[in-house]
């Protein structure tokens, strides 16, 4: 391990080997690159402080984020057999060596990625929670640049030559081949940091004690329904420098984190203000985080959360990317000294505040009552096809005084009353026969289902209303938990429904497609 205040590694010689990708640069990124580079005070390690730093460095990375993408990772439920091609491919680069470290319990193989000749020590591991892919898409992606060969390449120099990146894709590919948090036999893998029961513990406790890796970041993704604060805005990206002890001391291990991760929050405002959160540091003993830290490693949790029209979390990846490859130009000229503790205390705690939509003053019935309050609902994933695709299943997920929690949507309903939506009373032999169906002109009249003589075999359909089965009944109502199949009227105007926790302008659209679009699934209910 490397002894650093905030000092930069004397500079060795350039190894031109690290470049011997075939992309051209190009002329624009060239002439780009050489403005930021001769604008950039921190590049040079002249920075008197943050407000010196520029965010010219993350701006080109953004723009010509594109060139290096790995194109064939498009959504989160990617398994392990979609990757192993992707590592042995990197691996088969003369500047990375590919080591495989093990295996998961049912024998699927746990791979390490190196590159860099530094001597400060990076380790990074990704998808420990095997429901939380957004990191691995944006290492391959981080790798595609490292072993590009165009106008970054004093850039890379820089980092390959004073950094050595270690990474490990997937260290759980058996909770990813199921898409949930745990291993196989049911471990949370961050919490076996001490009793390393699980394969991909052991690997990750042993790789951190041969590398004596200088910092390590721990990459996951939250719940969607964080905000930054008690603002409105979800987190994108909430960041910890985590705890080594109950009393959540800082000692220069855990300053160094903090300081790092000043510095990513000032970079990253420029393309997502306001989303930036720090995660909560309540002291876990059992966690891997909490206890590399203890062990002398700089650790940064990194926590991939929400954002709006980016359901498979593309964006959120990008800014992976940003962060991680900030990062490391940061820790090889160590301009993060530059940032201070206040600042990172200064960032906005997670809150979970978000709901899916959230309907302001509108009056909900009760018997021979009528109370004004707000509702809201949320949207959940339900895996199938072997967890490789999901429909979503909406639910009431509060009510009463909301005025501290924020929805993705809003609606002010003053002034409107819900009911539950009605299924109309006529049967269907077949879906087929729903291809005539009109569907805004039954939401226009409460009805929010259709009765069908013989149902598909699915638990969802693309149809934009929800299919009952001859004898079922549709689940509704306005209590916590209850599917969220509602009607809003104003007066006897329908203005808005509700189908399967999807929101509906009734009133405000010209056409069936126009009011219909956004519904994502509907359930079928036999």
């Amino acid at each position: 391990m490397v002894f650093f205040p905030f000092i930069n590694i004397t500079r060795t010689p350039m190894n031109r080997q690290f470049f011997s990708g075939n992309r051209l640069p190009h002329l624009f990124l060239i002439t780009l690159l050489f403005f930021a580079m001769t604008t950039d005070s921190s590049a040079g390690g002249a920075a008197s402080g943050p407000e010196a730093a520029s965010p010219s460095f993350a701006r080109l990375l953004y723009d010509t984020y594109d060139t290096y993408r790995e194109p064939s990772l498009n959504h989160r439920r990617f398994k392990h057999h979609d990757i192993v091609p992707l590592i042995r491919k990197l691996g088969g680069h003369p500047d990375i060596t590919l080591v495989q470290e093990g295996y998961s319990t049912e024998g699927r193989e746990i791979f390490r990625l190196t590159m860099g000749t530094g001597d400060i020590q990076v380790l990074l591991w990704s998808q420990m929670h095997g429901n939380e892919p957004t990191a691995t898409m944006a290492l391959f992606d981080i790798f595609h640049f490292l072993t590009a060969d165009d106008a970054f390449n004093d850039v890379r120099a820089e980092i390959l030559e004073k950094i050595t990146i270690h990474a490990v894709p997937m260290l759980n590919p058996d909770g990813a081949e199921r898409y949930q948090r745990r291993t196989a036999f049911g471990i949370d893998m961050n919490r076996d940091a001490l009793q390393l029961q699980a394969t991909g513990s052991q690997i990750l406790k042993r790789l951190r004690d041969e590398t004596d890796a200088d910092f390590g970041f721990n990459l996951h993704d939250q719940s969607i329904r964080y905000s930054a604060g008690s603002t409105p805005k979800s987190t994108v990206i909430a960041f910890l420098a985590p705890a080594f002890d109950e009393e959540r001391s800082i000692n220069p291990v855990r300053e160094r984190s903090m300081r790092l991760i000043a510095r990513l929050d000032h970079m990253l405002q420029e393309f997502i203000p306001g989303h930036v959160a720090t995660y909560s540091d309540t002291f876990e003993p059992r966690a891997f985080g909490d206890n590399i830290q203890k062990w002398g490693t700089s650790t940064i949790l990194v926590e991939s959360g929400g954002l709006k029209d980016d359901p498979e979390k593309q964006y959120i990846r990008k800014m992976n990317y940003l962060l991680l490859l900030e990062s490391f130009r940061s820790i090889a000229g160590g301009e993060y000294g530059n940032y201070t503790v206040e600042q990172y205390e200064a960032i906005p705690p997670n809150r979970l505040r978000l709901h899916s939509i959230i309907f302001r003053n509108l009056t909900v019935p009760f018997r021979e009552y009528a109370f004004q309050l707000d509702l809201a609902v949320n949207r959940a994933e339900v895996n199938i096809n072997g967890a490789t695709d999901f429909y979503k299943r909406g639910t009431v997920s509060e009510l009463g005084d909301l005025s501290t929690f924020n929805g993705f949507e809003e609606v002010d309903a003053t002034g409107m009353r819900v009911d539950s939506g009605m299924v109309y009373p006529d049967i269907f032999a077949t879906e087929k026969e729903l291809e005539r169906v009109d569907a805004l002109t039954l939401l226009r009249s409460g009805f929010t289902a259709v009765r069908v003589e013989e149902p598909s075999e699915g638990r969802y359909t693309d149809f934009p209303l929800n299919i009952i089965g001859p004898t079922a009944l549709q689940p509704s109502g306005f209590q916590i938990g209850r599917p969220a199949n509602l009607i809003l009227r104003r007066g006897d105007e329908v203005v808005y429904a509700v189908i399967n926790g999807f929101l509906v302008d009734v009133a405000g659209a010209l056409n069936a497609g126009d009011a219909l679009q956004d519904v994502g699934n509907a359930l079928i209910y036999r």
